[in-house]
């Protein structure tokens, strides 16, 4: 066996080992979203996992390609697909189809992720290949019109996104990098290495690119990116930085985040109109809308399972699942002891009642939001 059969070999050994890992998140066809394996041709055929959500209609659609981050710990095949839902509803209400591509080694990608040495452009420059590979493939389908395109990405999709725009296909009209970067915790003077990619980058792109970074970001604070960002601009890279402040408890979770909108959305939009991309909603159904959300009513602690109201055993055991589930999160109940609990993604206490209501007579009220208790102890069925 030559050299390239045996890594292809290893690649789809891989590839197997991936598929049987990665979290099964159901895909939601009221946003149109599907998910498709895009060959990658250039590294042994691998497959890429890449999540499309698509607006009503045939199309051709002009066409947003958002580039995910690492998740923090444990290993790339844990990670899950890429669903950034509050930027995949603002473009689905504008028309457009939304590309999200997991590169190789993450999710259920094939391949394995590229090594975690200090040469931060490389591994950037790397990560363009698969994005690249996507963007081929897109040119081949007749609903994506590629002569209208966006590149969006967030933390090493941000850093993917700027060694793209170093070469990109000419239908791209905006590039945004939402606190790009990649960070090594060995020894290792990333942030030095952080910066000569971006100065590199800059020296090479002509496209310009509107980045955004908060005061908290718990990855690239101001001390980190400041420098990077001007070593780009020095070098002849064209790049606004948005320095947005203070977001939550860390900023780097702002594009992921309904709250993010208002800081970002506007900005893009405005960018988006002037390279002549569509701005209007012509769309509204896709617009987020929520349940709202009861006032803690100071019944009981959210950790005390014993004031469960209605309680046995599969109840206390459910909750104990809700408690350990990430916020936003949400859990319901009925007086026949059903439940039904909801965390992250749209509206959890919609999807926690629908869950809870779907088992029983549609009698269930919500007991615990987040990590304050809802539940009125005067509640009458």
């Amino acid at each position: 066996m030559n050299m390239k059969s045996f890594v292809g070999s290893l690649m789809m050994a891989c590839a197997s080992f991936v598929y049987a890992q990665a979290p099964n998140i159901p895909v939601d066809l009221s946003l149109g979203e599907s998910i498709v394996f895009i060959k990658n041709e250039n590294k042994w055929g691998i497959d890429l996992e890449t999540t499309i959500f698509k607006p009503e209609g045939t199309g051709p659609f002009p066409v947003v390609v958002l580039n995910h981050g690492k998740a923090p710990g444990g290993s790339n095949k844990f990670q899950e697909r890429n669903r950034p839902l509050p930027a995949v509803r603002e473009l689905l209400q504008r028309g457009y189809a939304v590309v999200a591509p997991m590169r190789q080694g993450f999710a259920n990608s094939g391949g394995v992720t590229v090594g975690d040495s200090c040469n931060i452009e490389a591994n950037g420059n790397a990560q363009a290949l698969d994005v690249q590979a996507v963007v081929d493939w897109l040119k081949k389908q007749s609903w994506a019109d590629t002569t209208r395109m966006v590149m969006m990405g967030q933390s090493h999709g941000g850093l993917t996104t700027l060694a793209y725009a170093q070469t990109p296909d000419s239908g791209f009209k905006v590039f945004v990098n939402f606190a790009g970067g990649l960070k090594f915790t060995r020894d290792c003077d990333w942030q030095r290495s952080l910066k000569n990619a971006y100065e590199s980058y800059g020296a090479k792109t002509k496209a310009e690119s509107i980045w955004f970074y908060g005061a908290n970001d718990s990855y690239f604070p101001p001390d980190v990116i400041h420098p990077a960002h001007a070593a780009y601009v020095a070098s002849g890279g064209k790049g606004e930085l948005v320095a947005f402040g203070i977001f939550g408890s860390d900023a780097h979770a702002m594009f992921g985040s309904y709250a993010g909108l208002p800081i970002w959305w506007k900005r893009v939009e405005a960018r988006m109109a002037a390279a002549g991309l569509p701005t209007q909603v012509i769309h509204p159904k896709y617009a987020y809308s929520r349940t709202a959300r009861p006032a803690a009513s100071g019944f009981a602690e959210v950790t005390n399972a014993d004031k469960l109201p209605y309680a046995n055993d599969t109840m206390r055991a459910t909750y104990q699942r809700f408690l350990t589930s990430a916020l936003p999160r949400a859990f319901a109940l009925d007086r026949e002891g059903l439940t039904g609990f909801a965390f992250g993604g749209d509206d959890p206490l919609k999807r926690a009642l629908d869950f809870c209501n779907r088992k029983g007579k549609g009698e269930c009220k919500l007991y615990a939001v987040d990590n304050d208790v809802v539940w009125l102890e005067e509640i009458k069925y």
